[in-house]
């Protein structure tokens, strides 16, 4: 590589320290693999309670009295801790303050609602971000921000920072992973920024309906917007899927761009996977089935050979199609599938799905988690993965279930329109099932497909060995952001 470049990498959550998404595994495999290819990357995240700051061997960069940011007419004294990325061991800071981030959820409490104060936990973190660069003297060439918790740091760039000759040269990527969560706040939050009153006035880059956008401002600001697919980018112009904010990215149309998130194949192959039951390849499958035996065992949940079993690993939301699976999970439990659900999220849905699974014991398991070692082997031990997301702009998942055999079932929707292929009955090909009208009848009826397919073993087994041959490399991600980056830090070579 010619030109090493210095990226900081921003994330309100980056796995394994904490995790409520795609974001997080995101936020950990893209820096990971930008330092693999040589570049010097840095990540920075919220110190929240879940980081467990022993088995990672957390370490203070900057201490208690050398860091003060302002909030408002407040002056929080915070403190940076370091740590780093177990597998690529590229640099996480910690921003330490625990009258925001010592709590129990990352963004929500127990019962599933936003912290009423989390304007003021993430406008602090944007600042501190900046001045933690500053105060370590590292200045990036690029500094890519992700999703709305990140979305002011361009903001502060174009104000603040403006004439500050320590951030001349750097530019700024904003990737959104889903436009539904923008970060929307009342009017008053302003004071607690310090920006300009100008841009929440009518039209200004922060108002948005009267309120305060987050997100909105960013993609004004931003040298550059990126999402996790080429659909997805096409998709947010629209009034279908923009949510109010399609004008402001068709405007900016010529600094969009869509880069499909790849799988980390070094932690995410069923060939070398530790956290399974037991491994298997394409070329031999048999062992598959112990994986499946061991994930109903885990879900209390008898074993049954010709049963399909499908699992789910998402955030219980409307945004990851909980509300489609609503109407449509007593269809597809009556076609006698068996149901294993991973994952957290809004009340309502914990509640519906817990009753379901007391009237339904012998079908359906829900786990209201995230758990790294089962999710492992959920992939592994299920035969298909339920991914009915309205809109979802790149997540990984149904990439990694691929490898493993695990077919997906998907809404032909964003990233998943370009990553899985709709099984084709007469030709045999294809790599999931895709149903293109977002309703929960044809969620079932598409699930009826899969199921004659699954019923079949010869031609489930082709499908799962065509599945498994698919490569969406990381490697490959990081060299499209590598091209990226280097035209945006004005360094692209002829």
């Amino acid at each position: 590589m010619k030109h090493k470049l210095k990226i900081f990498f921003v994330s309100s959550e980056v796995a394994p320290f904490a995790k409520t998404g795609n974001l997080a595994e995101f936020s950990a495999a893209l820096p990971g693999a930008l330092k693999n290819l040589g570049h010097e990357v840095r990540v920075m995240m919220p110190n929240y309670r879940t980081v467990n700051e022993r088995k990672y061997t957390l370490r203070d960069v900057i201490r208690l009295k050398e860091f003060t940011v302002p909030l408002g007419n407040q002056a929080l004294q915070a403190n940076v801790k370091s740590a780093f990325l177990p597998d690529s061991k590229a640099q996480v800071y910690l921003l330490n303050y625990k009258p925001f981030f010592d709590r129990d959820g990352l963004y929500q409490n127990s019962a599933g609602s936003d912290y009423p104060d989390n304007a003021d936990r993430f406008i602090f973190f944007c600042r501190s971000c900046l001045e933690t660069l500053k105060l370590l003297q590292w200045q990036p060439d690029i500094i890519h921000c992700n999703d709305w918790q990140a979305a002011l740091i361009p903001v502060y760039l174009k104000t603040f920072y403006q004439d500050d000759p320590f951030f001349k040269n750097t530019a700024v990527l904003l990737t959104v992973h889903n436009i539904a969560w923008q970060g929307i706040f009342e009017p008053a939050a302003l004071a607690k920024t310090g920006l300009p009153a100008e841009l929440l006035r009518p039209g200004g880059d922060l108002e948005f309906s009267g309120r305060m956008n987050f997100l909105k401002a960013g993609l004004l600001a931003a040298d550059c917007i990126g999402t996790l697919s080429r659909t997805y980018a096409e998709e947010i112009q629209s009034t279908e899927h923009g949510n109010g904010l399609e004008g402001i990215i068709k405007s900016r149309q010529q600094n969009l761009t869509g880069i499909l998130q790849g799988v980390n194949y070094a932690e995410w192959n069923p060939e070398d996977d530790r956290l399974i039951a037991q491994k298997y390849a394409a070329a031999d499958l048999a062992p598959k089935l112990a994986n499946k035996q061991e994930l109903l065992k885990r879900a209390a949940l008898d074993f049954v050979p010709e049963t399909a079993l499908l699992g789910m690993i998402a955030r219980v939301e409307s945004a990851k199609g909980f509300e489609l699976l609503e109407p449509a999970c007593e269809a597809v439990l009556a076609l006698g599938v068996q149901v294993v659900i991973l994952g957290t999220g809004e009340e309502k849905y914990q509640k519906l799905l817990s009753r379901l699974a007391k009237k339904y014991p012998r079908q359906l398991a829900v786990h209201w988690c995230y758990d790294q070692r089962l999710a492992h082997l959920l992939l592994a031990g299920a035969d298909m993965l339920l991914m009915p997301a309205p809109e979802e702009s790149g997540s990984v998942t149904p990439l990694q279930a691929l490898r493993y055999g695990t077919i997906p079932l998907v809404y032909g929707a964003g990233a998943l329109a370009e990553t899985v292929q709709n099984y084709d009955a007469k030709t045999e090909s294809g790599t999931g099932f895709v149903f293109k009208k977002y309703a929960a009848a044809e969620l079932a009826k598409t699930l009826e497909r899969a199921l004659k397919v699954f019923q079949d073993k010869k031609r489930w087994t082709k499908l799962m060995k065509s599945a498994m041959r698919q490569d969406f490399s990381l490697q490959a991600t990081a060299e499209q952001y590598t091209k990226l980056f280097t035209r945006l830090a004005g360094r692209e070579r002829k």
